[in-house]
């Protein structure tokens, strides 16, 4: 191992990291390659560490080694790279090699052509001897020179090619110290080349940035670094995306990035004009204000308003013959239906519909049914598969089933799961574990949209909750819910009295008036999220109407069916085995 000693490193004094930056000639550059026994960081091994520290176009000092991977070298890469397993006899091994080089790049920019092949040994090196990996910022020539150097000028971006281009002095020979010195050479050559990059930081994100996004990045400037809601709008001011962050010009900034992949996002940033901003006291308002503002906008480029089957709740309608069906959501017209929700997507809906067919024998046809009698049979009439009440007048035993669905839906599922159960521990029984699985499965689904809507209702009906979340900074989330919308939200600091706060935010909340009748106008997405946010870990409840606490009816029953797992599908065959977690519904999230 021979390493020249380097210069001492400069220190770069400045004012504001954002504004000034690190000028480039003040910058330590560590440019490293290795070479190794094959392409995977996980089977593979180190067998050279070479490395040049530079500074202002002036070299500091090398770092070369051979480093014994503990196996023999394949023939195809010693004929590649004239390392054979006769040359590392003696030679250190990883354990010693590493340290030494990250000795040597410690408190510098690391440079690497293709550099995610090197830094993925090097890391992979590190969790082996079980140290961590510094943190260092890295520049990959590769992507340099996608952003700088034509195809006309080079037929493509390897680094022998570069090197001639750039007439480097070294030819790289797949060797780790020649090929880090041609990468220098040809570091320096990208560089000359790009104009407007003065300092570390605008050269890391030169890196980052797509090509058809650089022009838009000013639209990140003089946003705030702190929660809230931020909106991308085009020239005519037509809202185009709504998202909501912790850090509002740092998750802004990252669609410049080319971290960010999709090609609806690329494609809204290039008609992008400009991104306005709300801020927020909580990363719950902001969540709840983006909530806001996809209803009222439906920006094109948000899945969420392009595609709202991706949630759905199941409603008993209101109609002479009622039945189940899976909607998008709950309509305000219609207050003598029943609502189940919110689930996480259509397929989830059906499945809790499903559950209840399978023990309550509602009409299954999608046909809206004006008056009982004088129909005509559907096909799933004639296959057994609908009870056909439109084919009969009034019929009591049919609105004794729609009145067992209703208290099941809106009360007590008490029955309901009684009846699933028993049949769930009938098909084990006959060994048809795979029915019984599925069963399971959609009962699991129903009972939890029941859960979700019965604490919705219960929180649009109470007058108002305040609640406390605490914060990784020692103070306090504070939030004022009435009838199932957020009306204020604060926070307070570490140490400071929290009952001032609650009374000044209850004084300031937004006035929201109750429900004229309880209904499906309550039942909001808005409503669903404050659920889950005081049904949180660590949540207090600090003050609220009195006698009101969220509905653990369905919950006690989820767990009381929790019991009868073992009994049940859960016993054997493989289509129960994979379904065996009951309570991790797919798909199905909070």
């Amino acid at each position: 191992m021979t390493t020249v000693p380097s210069a001492p490193p400069a220190l770069a004094v400045q004012g504001s990291f954002e504004d000034l930056g690190r000028p480039l000639h003040d910058v330590t550059f560590t440019v490293v390659d290795l070479e190794t026994t094959g392409g995977s960081p996980a089977r593979d091994a180190i067998t050279e560490i070479g490395a040049v520290r530079v500074r202002g176009g002036e070299v500091l000092g090398e770092f070369q080694t051979l480093v014994d991977p503990g196996v023999a070298v394949p023939p195809q890469i010693a004929l590649l790279t004239g390392i054979t397993d006769a040359m590392l006899v003696g030679a250190p091994h990883a354990r010693a090699a590493v340290p030494a080089f990250l000795d040597f790049a410690a408190g510098s920019v690391l440079v690497a052509h293709n550099a995610g092949f090197d830094v993925s040994f090097l890391r992979a090196a590190c969790r082996r001897q079980q140290r961590p990996f510094p943190r260092f910022e890295v520049v990959d020539t590769v992507l340099l020179a996608r952003r700088l150097v034509t195809s006309d000028e080079v037929p493509n971006r390897r680094l022998a090619s570069l090197a001639r281009f750039f007439r480097s002095a070294t030819t790289p020979e797949h060797r780790a110290l020649a090929d880090a010195r041609a990468t220098v050479d040809v570091l320096h050559g990208l560089l000359a080349r790009a104009r407007g990059v003065s300092t570390v930081e605008q050269l890391l994100d030169f890196c980052r940035t797509d090509e058809r996004r650089r022009p838009h990045r000013h639209l990140a400037d003089g946003l705030p670094s702190a929660p809230g809601v931020y909106r991308f709008l085009d020239a005519g001011g037509r809202v185009l995306y709504v998202g909501s962050s912790l850090d509002i010009r740092s998750r802004v900034r990252s669609y410049f990035t080319q971290a960010e992949r999709r090609r609806r996002m690329t494609e809204m940033v290039s008609v992008a004009a400009r991104v306005d901003h709300v801020l927020c006291a909580t990363p719950l308002e902001a969540q709840v204000r983006e909530l806001r503002l996809l209803a009222e906008h439906r920006p094109p480029y948000n899945r969420r308003s392009t595609r709202p089957e991706k949630s759905a709740w199941v409603v008993l309608t209101d109609e002479p013959a009622p039945r189940l069906s899976v909607v998008a959501r709950p309509r305000a017209d219609r207050a003598g239906a029943s609502y189940v929700g919110l689930f996480g997507s259509r397929s989830l809906a059906r499945s809790a519909v499903e559950a209840v067919h399978a023990a309550l024998p509602l009409r299954t046809c999608t046909t809206r049914i004006a008056r009982r009698g004088g129909g005509s049979a559907c096909v799933l009439a004639e296959l057994g598969r609908c009870t056909a009440p439109c084919l009969t007048g009034p019929d009591t035993h049919y609105d004794e089933v729609v009145d067992a669905a209703r208290r099941a839906l809106e009360d007590d599922l008490g029955p309901l799961v009684e009846a699933l159960v028993a049949r769930v521990n009938r098909l084990s029984d006959q060994q048809r574990y795979e029915e019984a699985a599925a069963h399971r499965d959609r009962l699991a689904v129903l009972v939890r949209g029941l859960d979700r809507a019965q604490q919705v209702r219960a929180l649009v009906r109470c007058g108002e909750v305040v609640a406390a979340r605490p914060q990784g900074t020692g103070g306090w989330e504070l939030a004022c819910v009435r009838h199932g919308r957020l009306a204020g939200a604060a926070t307070t600091r570490r140490g400071d009295p929290v009952m001032p706060a609650v009374e000044a935010l209850v004084a300031t909340a937004e006035h929201v008036p109750a429900p004229e009748r309880p209904g499906p106008a309550g039942l909001t997405e808005e409503a669903t999220l404050l659920v889950r946010w005081l049904g949180q870990p660590g949540v207090r409840l600090v003050r609220a109407d009195a006698g009101w606490a969220l509905p653990v009816g369905a919950a006690a029953r989820w767990a009381r069916l929790h019991l009868v797992e073992a009994a049940g599908a859960a016993r054997t065959g493989p289509r129960a085995q994979q379904g065996a977690s009951l309570w991790r519904v797919p798909g199905d999230e909070g």
